[in-house]
């Protein structure tokens, strides 16, 4: 039976890379100039203003090296939630081509597992040249940070299946506004991507903790600056992957509720 499902989920993955390979230059801006403008423009711009008035507040390194890791993770977050919600809803509601998937041999959970893995090949790949421009520019402190790819996919597919999940639950897009104005816009400004959270009043910052892209950002700003607990990183990880295991589930279950009643 597992045999099955992985082969079942790598024909659904072929399929989503062949469509992918008709639409990729719709996503370069999304993906890879936006980005790259962030950390020109937060790490670079702001960075020597910042670092011009010292750099104690956070311990002595550059904005940028301080910026780069949760930018990082942002953006594996932002793809995973695009990538969930609009096409997951069109092959639902208005394409439905999902319909057509499981008149085949494949199950909702093939189709789950494809999509989730198409998304997976999304958030690497993007993030991949990111973390390429990050360390052209001097963005990493430490060879560990490298491993801030792998922290970013983690972070992506923990937010790509719980939103999959809410997308079947939906008639319509105007649900995926608040995903986006409660979800991604307060958690892009507030995991501490751009400052330390600490900083934060007392009654807000615990919802910093609950932020799965908050666990993404401590980690992989913390591989970069090769100053990893490995206990607090252990918590960092089990925390993204309970998102990830409980989001699939759920997803399986939406979609399977959804295509077949």
């Amino acid at each position: 039976m597992a045999a099955v499902a992985v082969e079942n989920g790598r024909r659904m993955f072929d399929y989503w890379l062949t469509v992918y390979k008709r639409t990729w230059k719709g996503t370069m801006i999304s993906s890879f100039v936006l980005p790259f403008l962030y950390l020109a423009a937060m790490g670079i711009g702001l960075g020597s203003f910042v670092d011009s008035n010292g750099t104690g507040a956070l311990g002595g390194i550059s904005y940028l090296q301080f910026i780069a890791p949760g930018l990082l993770a942002s953006t594996a977050l932002q793809i995973a939630v695009g990538e969930a919600t609009y096409p997951v809803l069109s092959g639902l509601k208005w394409q439905k081509f999902y319909y057509s998937m499981i008149a085949t041999p494949l199950r909702p959970a093939d189709v789950v597992y494809g999509q989730l893995g198409f998304i997976a090949f999304r958030v690497f790949t993007s993030c991949a040249v990111f973390l390429v421009v990050i360390t052209l520019f001097g963005g990493l402190r430490s060879p560990l940070g490298v491993l801030g790819l792998p922290v970013a996919l983690l972070v992506g597919m923990a937010v790509a299946s719980p939103v999959a999940a809410y997308a079947t639950i939906l008639d319509n897009d105007s649900g995926f506004a608040m995903i986006f104005r409660f979800g991604v816009v307060p958690a892009f400004l507030f995991s501490g991507a751009f400052f330390p959270v600490s900083q934060l009043p007392d009654w807000i910052e615990w919802l910093a903790y609950v932020s799965p892209l908050w666990h993404a950002v401590d980690l992989a700003r913390n591989l970069s600056l090769g100053t990893v607990n490995p206990w607090l990183a252990l918590v960092n990880v089990l925390y993204l992957l309970a998102w990830f295991v409980i989001g699939t589930r759920l997803a399986v279950r939406g979609f399977t509720k959804r295509l077949i009643g």
